[in-house]
């Protein structure tokens, strides 16, 4: 990676900062309020472990346990699982490698923000200040830490502010001798050539560093390197400031690479909650067949949160995937849906590569659009998974293939889950291509904008809104029928070309404009006279 290459990452990190200023000012608020024992300040006060226990029995012990082991009765549909307690194992510390425990404010802080990207939340809007150094005062007496100094705070030297040049020694320090790639894949993405499992031998997933909003601290750049310091307890994750490891990096070393971590994040898989609406572009051309065509990118692309499928069928609780990426296209003869999610694997049953790092039980990756056939008045949109007898939907599957069957597309129409007709795709028009590169898999279905039977497939016009919906399988975690991710409905519009119409009405606008100044002039000139 050149300075160049750096510069332009750094420019994209200093355009997400009015993004998270704000976040992370709260942040710092409760840094400040908690982390007075490593700067100096009057430690934290002694809670009562005595009460943490009632507080940990009401609130803590349906997923952490009676005896804190993680085993409570909600620890089994949760991915990742609940922590051990037993084990004085966290992942989030501030403490040296070589010191048993993370400090005191490391366990206030996990209780008062939560654990992103896990169902840990945060419990600052439940419990005061003094329920929370309660609580962790009596989780310390789980593993017996009750009693254990206060452990001594990682070195930060100076910290080494964000700039291309840093980025871009970051970046090679990642991929020098695959020291981080190994894991986090080429782009980031935890896209590992390895199988991975804790010391509880639970199977782990490195981390996707182009989504902070998963890191269960933040995206931070001092919060970054304390975990490159300090590496993850129970994970394969090592500490980089390990006296006996002969990859020990130095504290300069270390904010090089926390900088780069830190440009990886990808803004455009936000979710943003007031995006409803996929906008489909107008081409002049034809819609683009394959999935990394450039056209795609003049698209506006709409991310949405992909959520485990709980409603029928094998209930599943435990999704590697979290969210969905789409741009929309049309000419003058068809449309096209480009689809980008993360999947850390190329899930292709049959195939030994595959084979080797998935779960048992592999099964192809697959993704699908849902339609109504038919729209109806009063936007009435039907039920959202797989329609209902009244309101039947068109679902277009595109597959990754197998070792035995290559990769294509399906079309099948649903009435609701147990009413389902799988029809001939070809005949419909439906066609789709899929590739896979550096922890990604994108995707494009395209099919004819008209239909020859409307009592089977939808015809889509300029200007209407039409429901859509899209649902996602992760074969290498054991994600096939009906274990999967799915979104609710959102729409789909087809913008219309600007036209004429404007001209048109700007020009009526000077032109009244124009009348209105002469009727005025007129009118104060006949003032005047009089």
């Amino acid at each position: 990676m050149n300075a160049q290459q750096g510069s332009e990452m750094f420019n994209a990190a200093k355009r997400r900062q009015p993004l998270r200023w704000r976040h992370h000012l709260a942040r710092l608020l409760v840094w400040l309020m908690v982390l007075g024992a490593n700067a100096g300040m009057p430690a934290l006060a002694a809670g009562d472990a005595e009460r943490g226990e009632e507080i940990y029995t009401q609130r803590c012990m349906l997923c952490h346990g009676e005896e804190g082991d993680g085993m409570g009765p909600a620890a089994e549909r949760l991915n990742p699982p609940p922590r051990d307690f037993t084990m004085a194992q966290y992942k989030i510390r501030t403490t040296r490698v070589d010191e048993i425990a993370p400090a005191d404010a490391d366990l206030v802080r996990m209780i008062h923000d939560g654990m992103p990207g896990t169902a840990m939340p945060g419990w600052s809007d439940v419990l005061s200040d003094a329920d929370i150094q309660d609580l962790t005062a009596f989780l310390k007496t789980l593993a017996g830490l009750e009693e254990e100094a206060p452990g001594q705070v990682i070195d930060y030297g100076t910290q080494v502010p964000v700039s291309p040049e840093s980025i871009a020694q970051g970046r090679e320090l990642f991929h020098e001798d695959d020291r981080c790639s190994e894991c986090h894949g080429q782009a980031g993405k935890g896209d590992a050539v390895k199988k991975l499992k804790d010391d509880s031998g639970y199977r782990t997933w490195p981390r996707n560093l182009t989504k902070p909003w998963t890191f269960r601290g933040s995206n931070d750049p001092r919060d970054i390197f304390a975990r490159i310091t300090t590496g993850i307890a129970g994970t394969q994750m090592p500490s980089f400031d390990d006296p006996d490891s002969e990859g020990r990096l130095s504290i300069e070393q270390r904010w090089h690479l926390a900088n780069y971590v830190n440009s990886l994040e990808k803004t455009e898989k936000v979710v943003r909650p007031e995006n409803t609406v996929i906008r489909a572009l107008r081409l002049p051309g034809a819609v683009p067949t394959e999935p990394d065509d450039p056209l795609w990118q003049q698209a506006l692309p709409s991310t949405f949160m992909l959520v485990p499928q709980l409603i029928a069928g094998e209930r599943f609780f435990t999704p590697a995937n979290d969210t969905i990426t789409i741009r929309a296209m049309y000419s003058e003869e068809e449309i096209g849906f480009h689809l980008e999610w993360d999947d850390r694997t190329r899930s292709i049953p049959g195939e030994e590569a595959a084979e080797k790092i998935a779960d048992p039980g592999i099964s192809e990756d697959r993704v699908a659009i849902q339609l109504p056939v038919a729209l109806t008045a009063g936007a009435e949109k039907p039920y959202f998974l797989h329609g209902d007898s009244r309101h039947p939907v068109n679902l277009w599957f595109w597959r990754s293939g197998s070792a035995e069957r290559p990769a294509g597309v399906s079309l099948v129409t649903a009435r609701g889950i147990a009413d389902r007709d799988t029809r001939d795709a070809a005949e419909a028009g439906l066609t789709g291509k899929g590739s896979y590169q550096d922890g990604s898999w994108q995707v494009v279905l395209r099919r004819p904008l008209m239909t020859a039977d409307l009592s089977q497939d939808l015809e889509f016009h300029e200007g209407t809104f039409i429901p859509v919906a899209f649902s996602v399988w992760d074969g290498s975690n054991s994600e096939s029928d009906s274990a999967h991710t799915l979104t609710t409905w959102y729409w789909l519009l087809l913008k219309p070309p600007p036209g004429n119409a404007p001209w048109l009405f700007a020009g009526l606008a000077f032109v009244l404009m124009l009348l209105g100044e002469v009727w005025w002039a007129r009118t104060a000139q006949r003032r005047q006279r009089s």
